[in-house]
């Protein structure tokens, strides 16, 4: 197996790529951490892992609920040494609509989550992932990121940031830990958020989660190179 005796966190994992994820980890021999804000979503995910003959623990909370990141990572520090894997998945899509029309308080949401969470989530493990031999960051991300489009201002400015942020980091370990960080867009792919944004699309004409977790899985047993920005087609 290829993460046998490795651990992973998954955010966002109760659906959609982050469950996709956590399951093809699991698979694969990794013990994976999940989270999400729903419980039951994750039990049903952890049933899953289980019966596939893996194994999952599951941390139920809100990644924007103030102190609740410095928890987690003192729980799974207090039962692990290092982690070895770390999917920043978990996001909001907001509002879509034009700059000047941003709800200031909803901006205010997303960039909380998208963003500010996500940087907790590095702070809080970055003491974990130096004590892996070969640790990976992937943080989900969007084409918005990289390439503006009408009506995605917010979101696209959450995730523009937020790959700054993940790339900066790897930067900043390249020479003090073995920790690598990579960028991932998903593209388009069947989850909830895609029907939101795109109600009228045909769902069936657009890439199951699985399709980019098996991706994710091979990425993460690569050697790629760390600053990397990977879509997946």
């Amino acid at each position: 197996m290829k993460f046998e005796g490795q651990l992973a966190l998954v955010t966002g994992a109760s659906r959609g790529i982050g469950a996709a994820t956590a399951l093809a980890l699991a698979k694969e021999g990794a013990h994976v951490v999940i989270t999400a804000r729903n419980a039951e979503d994750l039990e049903k995910i952890e049933d899953q892992i289980h019966s596939a003959g893996g194994n999952a623990t599951i941390a139920p909370l809100d990644l924007t609920d103030g102190d609740s990141i410095g928890r987690l990572a003192t729980a799974i520090a207090g039962r692990w040494d290092g982690l070895d894997i770390l999917v920043l998945n978990a996001a909001m899509l907001g509002s879509l609509g034009p700059v000047p029309a941003i709800d200031g308080q909803e901006f205010n949401k997303i960039l909380t989550l998208n963003l500010i969470a996500q940087q907790a989530l590095i702070a809080g493990f970055d003491p974990m992932l130096r004590k892996s031999d070969n640790a990976r960051l992937l943080a989900i991300s969007s084409s918005v990121g990289q390439r503006p489009r009408a009506f995605w201002g917010a979101y696209g400015a959450s995730k523009a940031a937020l790959e700054t942020l993940v790339l900066s980091y790897g930067e900043e370990m390249r020479n003090l830990a073995k920790i690598r960080t990579a960028i991932i867009d998903p593209g388009r792919t069947r989850t909830k958020m895609r029907a939101d944004a795109y109600p009228g699309e045909d769902p069936e004409s657009v890439k199951l989660p699985s399709v980019v977790a098996d991706r994710l899985v091979d990425i993460l047993a690569s050697d790629f190179e760390t600053g990397e920005r990977i879509a997946v087609s």
